[in-house]
Formats: structure tokens, C-alpha cells, sequence
């Protein structure tokens, strides 16, 4: 148990390492790189949103079956499991390759074209997600990680300066960014394949003597319900900007959707690796396991989450005012101060979703999810079309539908469960963080920004570290500063 422990805590620090190169990549460009060219900018994370919306229809839930149904079978069947996911993803893109011909030829949209750059990317996504579902279960999660979220970080950057440089137009500039995640599908495959040999064993009657096939197929469709939904409230923003307001509006929101993403890297790590345990929880009915995870979890992610929103905040203006693109990045940073928020809370409700995903009650996902398009989808129509707010406005939008469906994933897991992520440590936090951001924030400031974001961000971090080090909120914290600690006294 002790070597699996370790493994399992080196496989959360690299992702979370290589999760940070990637994001400093990542903000590096989007500050320098990206601001010169915000209509390609616009134009590719539009190319991505639809590949977002595509990938889990041809996954159609079952990455996530592999996880659900694993701790009931044995080796064989596990196989035999995922071949037939491969199986189904393979057939399933052919169909949504047929369908995006029909539209191309048929439809009156002047982007359609778009759709045949997102196709690959889609289908490269969803072998992706499959492989990185059974390389978690092998907890081997880090090395794939690495091919997903360092080649498309480098690869667009030399895109833009090629661009710049008029080396590459933009379809041939968008060509090679597809061709990007079809190499990360191959190598990712290639290395998952490498630790895990599934055979060639496509006859699946005795799989589905194992398991039901309507049990499979109910819980594949409300996955996929699930994974479609979210994508379509997080990711439909880009869509209506880049359709309703412009593809430079697109840009500028994604500027600041990039630089709050940051703030959720973490969460990230732990919901991916922590999800074959939960299961395990779940199936063993081993709830005080699970209550003492869920409320840990929770803490450690909201002191990260708010350790890094507070920085921001006091320092984000004083840094875009150090860089030669400021004035491309000023539009941003209302947009990061809504989502980062936004990213917070999400963060402070810990694995909400995958309790309830890996439980018999994943239905309430789906219906939790498609209830968030439509009131997302109505605000975004909203501020768009009776606001002058613009892309503020749909951040807003994005704001307001992610705080309430996270509230809706609390009341059901404490109604089903009598389980929550808060304790009286938990409201102590929050108290620290919210002193010492209204200390720092009303603070008489200097006249230089350099000054300013060093002086403001460094009390913050300090305060903040030793308030909660000193009161011991967060376990993991002190386990850490101690081990600093040790260390220099030897």
C-alpha cells in the first residue's frame, strides 16, 4: 500500500509539473505572442471549441465507462473493454466525418470550412482521452500528459510567428495545428501500448455476459450527455463571441479564459488521478474514506486556488503594464478576474462531479449539465443582445451558470450522501483570504508597477502562508513548509 501511495503521489506531482510547464508556455505566449494577432487568435480557439464539441460524440461516454466498470471485472474483460471502446470511437468518427460533409455541402455558413480543421483535432481528442483514461488506471497518467499539453503550447506560438514572419498563411497555419494533435494522438498511443497489451480480442459477447450491455449503454449515454453538456456550457462562449460579437472579441476572451485556466491546473491533476479511488470508494460503500478525501481535497485546492486568484487580482494590471502588449491586454483582465473567481469556487466544491459521475446516481449529472446550457445559453444571449457589455458580459454569463451548477452538485451529493467539502477549517480560510485581499488591495501604492506587483504580491503570499500555516487549515500545507523547514536546520 505504502509503494502504491508513493506512486501514486509521484504520478500527481509530475502531472501537476508538467501541467505548470505547459501553462507557463502557455502564459508566456499570451501575454507576448498572441495579442498581435487576435483575429487568428479568435480564429483558432474557434477551430478548438468546435473539436471540444465534437470529440465526445465519438467518445460517447466511454472513457468514462472504462473507469465505472473496471473495479467489477478481471483482466480479460478489461481488455476486451477497451478494444471495444476503440472499436466504437472508430466507427462513430466516420459517421461524424459524414455528417460534417453533409453540412459543408449543403449548409450556408461561410465558417464551414472550419469544420474540416476541427475534425482531426476531434477525432485525435477522443483516441487521446480513451488512452489517458487507461494509462490513469495504470497510474501512469504523467508521460501522456506530457504529449497533450506540451506540443499544441509550443506548436501555436511558431505558428503565429511564422505567420507574422508570412511564412504560413492561416490555412496552412491551421493545417499544422491539426497535424499537431494527430502526432500527440500517435506517440500517446504508441507509449500507452507499450505498458499495456490489450490484444486483438473484438468478439464481445462474453464481455457483455460480464457486464449488462443495457447497464453499459445507459451509463455511456449519460456520461456522454454529461461530457457534451459541459463542453457546450463552457465552451459555447467562444462560439458566440467569434458568430455574434467578432473573431478579435474571441481573442481578447481568450486571453483571459487562458490566464484564469491557470488558476485550475491542480484541481486538474488531482480530479484525473483521485477518479479510479473515488470509484473504488463508491463501489465499496466506504463513505468515511471518502468524507475525509473530499473535505482534504477541498481545502488544499482552494488554498492553492486562492493563493494564486489573490496574486492576480493585486498584480495582474501592474504586470500587462511591464509588457510591450499592454495595451492588447488591458481588455483581458476583467475577463480574468470573473472567470479566475469562477475557477475558485469550482476548485473550493472539491470532486463534486466525480462523486456523483462514478455513483448510481450519474443521471443527475446529465440532467444537472443540460439545465447549465440552457440557463448559460440564455444569459449569453442575453448580455449579448440587451447589454452593451459585450464579451464582459459573457463572462458574466459563464460566471453565474458555473456558480449555480456547482451549487446544485452540493445540495444533491449532501441529500444523496450527507456528505460536504466545507468543516469549520474550511470558513477559516476563507476568512484569512478575504482579510488580507482587502488589506493588500487598499493599500497606498507606489508609482512604479514593478514595484507595486512585487511589493503587493509578496505580502499577500506572505500573510496568507503564515496565517495558515500558523492556524494548521490545511494539512498538506504545514506536512510541506515542515519538510522546508527540516531541511535547513540540518
Amino acid at each position: 500500500m505504502r509503494v502504491q501511495n508513493s506512486s501514486f503521489a509521484k504520478q500527481v506531482v509530475l502531472y501537476s509539473i508538467i501541467n505548470y510547464i505547459g501553462t507557463a508556455i502557455g502564459v508566456v505566449s499570451t501575454l507576448l505572442i498572441y495579442p498581435k494577432d487576435k483575429v487568428f487568435l479568435g480564429t483558432v480557439r474557434y477551430v478548438e471549441n468546435i473539436a471540444q464539441l465534437l470529440y465526445p460524440v465519438m467518445v460517447l461516454g466511454a472513457s468514462h465507462a472504462l473507469i465505472k466498470f473496471y473495479p467489477t471485472l478481471d483482466e480479460q474483460k478489461k481488455r476486451q473493454l477497451f478494444n471495444y471502446s476503440l472499436a466504437s470511437i472508430s466507427v462513430i468518427s466516420i459517421i461524424v466525418f459524414s455528417g460534417i460533409l453533409l453540412y459543408g455541402t449543403f449548409a450556408e455558413d461561410e465558417n464551414s470550412m472550419l469544420f474540416f480543421y476541427a475534425f482531426p483535432v476531434a477525432v485525435s481528442l477522443a483516441f487521446i482521452e480513451l488512452f489517458r483514461k487507461q494509462a490513469q488506471d495504470l497510474q501512469k497518467l504523467a508521460v501522456p500528459t506530457l504529449f497533450e499539453k506540451i506540443i499544441p503550447k509550443v506548436v501555436l506560438p511558431l505558428l503565429f510567428i511564422a505567420l507574422f514572419a508570412k511564412i504560413l498563411g492561416v490555412f496552412q497555419s491551421l493545417f499544422l495545428y491539426a497535424l499537431a494533435y494527430i502526432i500527440i494522438f500517435l506517440i500517446t498511443g504508441m507509449y500507452l501500448f507499450r505498458h499495456y497489451k490489450p490484444g486483438f480480442n473484438y468478439r464481445f459477447s462474453t464481455l457483455f455476459g460480464s457486464i449488462s450491455r443495457k447497464d453499459y449503454f445507459r451509463y455511456s449515454l449519460y456520461a456522454f450527455a454529461g461530457s457534451i453538456g459541459s463542453l457546450l456550457a463552457f465552451r459555447i462562449d467562444g462560439i458566440f463571441i467569434f458568430n455574434l460579437i467578432s473573431e478579435e472579441a474571441n481573442g481578447t476572451f481568450n486571453i483571459g479564459v487562458n490566464l484564469a485556466s491557470t488558476l485550475q491546473i491542480p484541481a486538474i491533476g488531482m480530479f484525473a488521478l483521485y477518479a479510479p479511488i473515488i470509484s473504488g470508494y463508491l463501489q465499496d460503500d466506504n463513505f468515511t474514506d471518502l468524507n475525509v478525501k473530499y473535505k482534504e481535497t477541498a481545502r488544499l485546492l482552494f488554498f492553492i486556488g486562492a493563493v494564486f486568484f489573490s496574486c492576480v487580482v493585486l498584480g495582474v494590471e501592474d504586470l500587462f503594464r511591464l509588457l510591450p502588449t499592454y495595451e492588447q491586454l488591458k481588455g483581458s483582465i476583467p475577463v480574468i478576474f470573473i472567470l479566475g473567481f469562477s475557477v475558485l469556487i469550482n476548485m473550493a466544491t472539491g470532486f463534486n462531479t466525480e462523486i456523483i459521475t462514478y455513483s448510481k446516481y450519474y443521471k443527475f449529472n446529465m440532467v444537472a449539465i443540460l439545465t447549465l446550457v440552457g440557463v448559460n445559453i440564455a444569459l449569453n444571449l442575453l448580455f449579448i443582445y440587451h447589454t452593451d457589455l459585450g464579451f464582459i458580459g459573457v463572462a458574466i454569463a459563464s460566471f453565474i451558470s458555473m456558480t449555480l451548477f456547482n451549487l446544485s452538485k452540493l445540495i444533491f451529493i449532501y441529500k444523496k450522501f450527507r456528505l460536504l467539502p466545507f468543516d469549520a477549517a474550511f470558513f477559516k480560510l476563507a476568512a484569512v483570504f478575504a482579510l488580507s485581499g482587502v488589506l493588500c488591495y487598499f493599500l497606498p501604492g507606489f508609482t512604479n508597477p514593478l514595484a507595486d506587483l512585487v511589493f503587493n504580491t509578496g505580502l499577500s503570499l506572505t500573510i496568507n502562508i503564515t496565517t495558515v500555516y500558523r492556524l494548521r487549515l490545511v494539512y498538506q500545507v504545514n506536512v510541506w513548509i515542515d519538510k522546508v523547514i527540516d531541511k535547513f536546520k540540518r
